[in-house]
């Protein structure tokens, strides 16, 4: 195997792993190049406790550069791909343009946040995909409860507590059972001082879905555990319900109910990254179709898998492999795998998942799980939670495991850093003009 250029597009959970095992196989024989923007790996999963405050930041940023060391690693945003020169083009953090070529080519762009035409929401609420939404976030319900402590009128008080959150799957969920406990905490520090939070201003979350129940899609067990628990909670499900307008003083329902808020929150899902549409290529509801082997037919040379993929379901023959990090991490070893295989090294190997299930993190002790069917909740289910993250992260864990240990002795420390504005974060992180509008 003669030294060639392996290129890697994204350091999500499938573009690090194959990074990762292409690192440890190939041993030098190839040069690895990952083109991310940051240069870290996102954990994403434990980032509603970033946005809580149970986390800090850094704990689920997994430096590149210190857990890929045989794997060079490029900062910037690729915005084209010559199929025929075998080559990318990408934008660095100082606004170059610059071309690398390649031999063996591998997108793993991930996905960004699902749009719908909803008057007024690309500019009044905030998605949660990244680092900087959740630092944001953070920042923003801090900010919210200091104001309401302080607010004269007790309508302005009541607005600036109110949070809704619009989709109920992993992220809404877990958003709106930490982020109700984050605030009440907040509020009983601010009641605490003199003239502090109004006695009827107690936080309140509304957690909406156009499905008949959280978690739509998933097991109903685990729902059904999840549902208790935001409830005795205190959050307002609403299922069956959703936005219909967004403006800067609230949100009009479906139902007809308008919501006085200054927080919108909006997890409704994600959709595949804008540069799987510049491919021209064919596609299955924006993301890119492979083959089980997680080629691009016509392009021995170039493979795709995550989120902006649309992988066969060998278990489920006609359809394709769910928008997960468990699919995402799992597939980017296969593609590493078969990326030798087109080197001569070892066979081809389809992908074919098999599922492990899945954990909801509640916050506290509340946990929703059922590893291998076996469905769980309570304290049980937060232990499995918990160690599942500790076991899927590439590293940082003893400094999580520390963060959540002092969680559960220590007052959480709720200060706003200030370090971004809502400009920063545009709901739709394609569009420029969005994030004008936001500021």
């Amino acid at each position: 195997m003669s030294r060639s250029r392996i290129v890697i597009v994204g350091a999500g959970f499938a573009g690090y792993q194959t990074a990762r095992t292409l690192s440890r196989k190939l041993r030098g024989a190839a040069e690895i190049v990952l083109v991310n923007p940051n240069d870290y790996f996102l954990y994403l999963p434990l980032l509603p406790e970033v946005s809580a405050g149970l986390l800090e930041a850094r704990r689920v940023s997994v430096s590149l550069a210190g857990t890929l060391p045989k794997v060079r690693l490029v900062l910037g945003e690729v915005h084209g791909v010559d199929l025929d020169g075998r080559s990318i083009t990408y934008t660095d953090p100082e606004g170059h343009e610059k071309r690398m070529g390649y031999d063996r080519l591998v997108l793993t762009v991930g996905s960004v946040n699902k749009l719908l035409p909803i008057p007024g929401v690309a500019e009044h609420a905030v998605g949660f995909r990244g680092m900087p939404e959740a630092l944001y976030l953070r920042d923003h319900i801090s900010r919210q409860i200091a104001l309401a402590a302080n607010a004269e009128d007790p309508e302005e008080c009541r607005a600036r507590t109110t949070f809704v959150v619009v989709g109920a799957g992993y992220t809404g969920t877990e958003v709106a059972a930490h982020g109700k406990m984050f605030t009440d905490s907040l509020a009983r520090q601010h009641a605490r001082s003199p003239g502090g939070m109004r006695a009827d201003a107690r936080p309140r979350w509304m957690l909406l879905d156009i499905a008949d129940r959280v978690l739509p899609g998933l097991d109903e067990k685990l729902a059904q555990t999840a549902d208790r628990v935001l409830r005795k909670r205190g959050v307002e499900v609403r299922t069956g319900t959703s936005v219909k307008e967004a403006t800067k003083d609230g949100v009009l329902l479906n139902t007809g109910e308008f919501v006085p808020t200054r927080s919108l929150i909006w997890c409704v899902g994600v959709r595949p990254d804008p540069l799987v549409e510049q491919l021209g290529l064919p596609t299955e509801r924006g993301r890119l179709i492979v083959d089980e082997y997680l080629n691009v037919p016509g392009h021995p040379d170039v493979f795709a898998c995550g989120d902006a993929a649309a992988v066969p379901d060998l278990t489920n023959p006609g359809q394709y492999t769910a928008m997960t990090a468990q699919h995402a991490h799992r597939q980017g070893k296969t593609a590493a795998h078969n990326i030798m295989a087109s080197y001569g090294v070892g066979d081809r190997r389809p992908y074919k998942h098999s599922d492990l299930g899945f954990v909801v993190d509640l916050g506290g002790l509340q946990a929703a799980a059922n590893p291998f069917g076996i469905p769980l909740s309570g304290p049980v289910a937060n232990l499995v939670t918990r160690g599942y993250h500790l076991a899927a992260m590439p590293g940082n864990r003893i400094r999580v495991a520390a963060d959540w240990a002092l969680d559960a002795v220590l007052r959480r420390q709720a200060v706003q850093l200030g370090v971004l504005d809502a400009w920063s974060v545009p709901l739709d992180t394609a569009s420029p003009e969005t994030a004008r509008l936001r500021g």
